[in-house]
């Protein structure tokens, strides 16, 4: 098992965001509507992620992550904070303006299905950045699309097929190889692999995790999957509604949760093993998601909390390092062992190039391996049969 170590950082990151705010005005209903509310769907969300790392971004639906990700690249509008790409403030940025800043900064969308123009061929799907920014590739725009396709493993001769000729996950990688076409340094991931079965999960992963390590890509991976974030991020931040409520490493979230929800989440990931499910400690949250237009007064989680004290309902925590790279915003952090193990099977490992080969000699892993890992959490087994897919990953 190779050691977790971070990849060469720069001194500056790829992105920085400081106490993001995003509220959606509530409009009462009548002829002269009026605003009576907001929906606060991120509220004070601040990090950052350096060159060639994954913050892996998690949370149950309604928490604010996709919202999250597209106030980053600003597809909406965020109500305050300090967004930064590569020490650029592009918060008041024009659409104007923000133009040449979309060459560094792409997003990955979680419908394979809807996110690609059923009318466009594929080649005119990912050779739209190109168009768009002015771009002439040495070789012409078709070249390097089909050098694209290949890349992402699809076949160049299918240039001028539609979206509708594909399958769930060869729809994934136009997307992919759509939002990587000018190598920016940046990535958001929203679901990049929700919709997907669990072996074109891994050969999606492996795709991504390759591109990060050919070109130094900063990934933002939204998901609510936990045994898939675990694969793929060197830093995780958990949600719940419009808040961080920790953010650690991978391996310290993952071994020595700290809030309350984190140790919920972790505890309700199944083991694919009868008698350590049957004699594990699950913790079972009371009551619904609070509004985000009327969330709790002090702690957003106290309503759910079985921690919660008095103090929780009117002093808000604040995020801040309960230990070295381990912050955590709550009154009663549980420091203790409460039997929730979160994920069996082996642990990946990274390496300083961003992930560990499996092997002394340092070749990449195929989706094969990666399935297993993958596999363990959903009751697949080594000696599950599963179609490893196109050995094009090396």
């Amino acid at each position: 098992m190779s050691e977790l170590t971070e990849p060469a950082l720069s001194g500056e990151p790829a992105l920085r965001v400081t106490d993001l705010r995003t509220y959606f005005p509530v409009r009462s209903k009548g002829l002269f509507p009026k605003t009576v509310g907001q929906v606060k769907a991120v509220d004070g969300v601040s990090f950052s992620v350096n060159p060639g790392q994954t913050l892996g971004l998690v949370g149950e639906s309604g928490c604010g992550k996709s919202t999250t990700g597209r106030s980053v690249l600003r597809l909406v509008e965020p109500t305050s904070g300090r967004i930064e790409f590569d020490g650029v403030d592009v918060t008041e940025m024009s659409s104007k303006e923000m133009v040449p800043i979309r060459r560094k900064a792409a997003m990955i969308f979680q419908d394979p299905y809807n996110a690609l123009n059923p009318r466009h061929t594929v080649g005119a799907i990912i050779g739209a950045p190109f168009e768009v920014q002015g771009v002439k590739p040495p070789g012409g725009v078709r070249k390097a699309v089909q050098e694209l396709m290949e890349r992402v493993g699809l076949n160049p001769e299918h240039y001028n097929r539609y979206p509708a000729e594909f399958s769930g996950g060869q729809r994934q990688r136009i997307g992919i190889a759509r939002a990587v076409a000018l190598k920016p340094k940046f990535i958001v991931c929203d679901e990049p692999v929700s919709a997907l079965d669990v072996s074109i999960q891994a050969q999606v992963i492996n795709l991504l995790r390759d591109l990060q390590d050919d070109f130094g890509i900063a990934y933002l991976f939204i998901a609510h999957d936990l045994a898939v974030v675990r694969q793929i991020s060197h830093q995780v931040a958990v949600m719940y509604l419009g808040h961080v409520m920790e953010m650690a490493s991978r391996t310290d979230l993952y071994s020595r949760p700290l809030h309350p929800y984190t140790h919920a989440l972790l505890s309700a990931i199944p083991i694919p093993d009868p008698r350590a499910q049957k004699q594990r400690e699950h913790i079972m949250l009371s009551g619904d998601l609070p509004s985000p237009a009327s969330p709790p007064a002090g702690c957003v989680f106290h309503t759910r909390c079985f921690q919660a004290q008095d103090i929780c309902a009117l002093e808000k925590p604040e995020l801040s390092e309960f230990e070295p790279g381990h912050k955590v915003a709550c009154h009663f952090p549980i420091v203790e062992f409460l039997g929730t193990a979160p994920i069996t099977g082996p642990d990946p490992g990274l390496t300083k190039q961003g992930y560990s080969a499996g092997s002394a000699a340092g070749e990449d892993r195929g989706s094969h391996d990666l399935i297993r890992e993958i596999g363990t959490d959903y009751g697949v087994g080594p000696d599950t049969p599963i179609d490893p897919g196109p050995a094009i990953w090396r």
